[in-house]
């Protein structure tokens, strides 16, 4: 290798974006809410997709419930308490889902909203 392709790969490296944790958080969370909303689309013949994409959803706010849970978390405390309350709303909404006895809909709604939140606080600047 010579030094120019050498020079021009520590380069290539340095010029990559930086992701920050809260876009990385967004796009974590627009990932599995395109997979619970594409797997709800697909009804009945999709229910196989749909239990996998209500796990990813329910693995998601349950990292996130832990987060907020955690004292050295430095969101505004009613913020952290709005998004533990959610965590919870998730988990029990998601067993009537499966159960048959509900909508995908507030699911898909509830994520939309954190979306929005990350969106409107600095993820689209970053």
């Amino acid at each position: 290798m010579t030094p120019n392709t050498l020079a021009q790969r520590a380069y290539a490296r340095a010029s990559a974006p930086t992701r920050t944790p809260r876009k990385l958080e967004y796009d974590v969370i627009a990932r599995v809410t395109h997979r619970l909303k594409s797997s709800a689309k697909k009804g009945t013949s999709g229910f196989s997709d749909l239990v996998h994409a209500l796990h990813e959803n329910r693995q998601l706010w349950t990292i996130l419930a832990a987060d907020v849970a955690d004292v050295a978390n430095e969101l505004p405390t009613p913020l952290r308490a709005q998004l533990f309350y959610l965590a919870e709303f998730t988990h029990h909404h998601s067993q009537k889902v499966l159960a048959g006895k509900a909508s995908v809909r507030p699911l898909l709604e509830v994520n939309t909203a954190v979306l929005r939140g990350l969106r409107d606080n600095g993820v689209q600047a970053a």
